[in-house]
């Protein structure tokens, strides 16, 4: 009789256990699947900096010691030289520009401005791999920014012709402005000068004063604003790092507000 109740108890803490673990499995599951369910809403959410951050990563896994030197060189410099903080910020009035698109055609600020507001996006060019992974999600986004009534203008210091080439490439229905010589970056306070590294590891490497028609050696940083019709701007992006670029959807937020 004695034996026949062990037997009993044990079996019923091997079921008791046993529901333990199941516990315990199903809570790790739970776990586990909230938070693939997490990382796909999050991709979703926010794709371009999800394929930024993979090319970003390609580079670090496969790129020389002397090349991930260079690039954090580059980007300590633009830093030490306070080009974020001395942009034009949130609150600041946009200065008005007129600049040629792909077509050569005159392309002025205060006059899109006119029909709704305008996202004014700087990138470096069409040779910068960052550079087009956000201009086609942009393109992607534009039903969107037309929806809250907005134009993109995407501005870099390329040649027309290189610009056409970009916009081509891209399939873009937005307006690619060149801004020859930073003129209009300048006055945004948004252009830097590149280290005598990287100007000569982008001069020997696709020929950058080929894409830009000088030699100086001078980009805009990775920035994205978006103005109201009262010329006042609402949003700014502005990013030391190239690889880090204003996600689409939260320029779609700010658009909501002006609405």
């Amino acid at each position: 009789m004695m034996k026949t109740k062990y037997l009993l108890l044990s079996a019923v803490i091997l079921i008791v256990a046993g529901c333990g673990d199941s516990k315990q499995n199903k809570t790790s599951m739970d776990s586990e699947n909230k938070t693939l369910v997490d990382t796909e809403k999050e991709i979703t959410q926010r794709p371009l900096e999800t394929v930024l951050n993979e090319r970003k990563m390609n580079f670090l896994e496969n790129a020389s010691e002397e090349k991930k030197q260079q690039s954090a060189a580059g980007i300590e410099s633009i830093r030490q030289n306070k080009i974020q903080e001395n942009a034009l910020q949130v609150g600041d009035t946009a200065i008005n520009f007129s600049l040629p698109n792909a077509t050569d055609k005159t392309i002025t600020l205060y006059d899109e401005l006119e029909n709704g507001p305008v996202i004014l996006m700087w990138y470096r060019g069409g040779w910068c791999p960052y550079c087009n992974l956000t201009l086609r999600h942009m393109q992607e986004s534009l039903p969107d920014f037309k929806k809250y009534g907005a134009n993109l203008l995407a501005v870099s210091p390329q040649l027309p012709d290189s610009s056409i080439s970009t916009k081509e490439k891209n399939e873009l229905e937005f307006e690619v402005l060149s801004d020859l010589d930073n003129r209009v970056a300048h006055q945004y306070k948004v252009a830097y000068k590149l280290t005598d590294d990287l100007i000569k590891k982008y001069q020997n490497g696709f020929g950058l004063s080929n894409y830009n028609g000088n030699d100086k050696g001078e980009l805009p940083i990775a920035a994205t604003y978006i103005i109201g019709q009262d010329r006042v701007i609402k949003y700014a992006f502005l990013d030391p790092d190239y690889r880090n670029r204003a996600e689409p959807v939260d320029l779609i937020e700010v658009l909501k507000t002006l609405k």
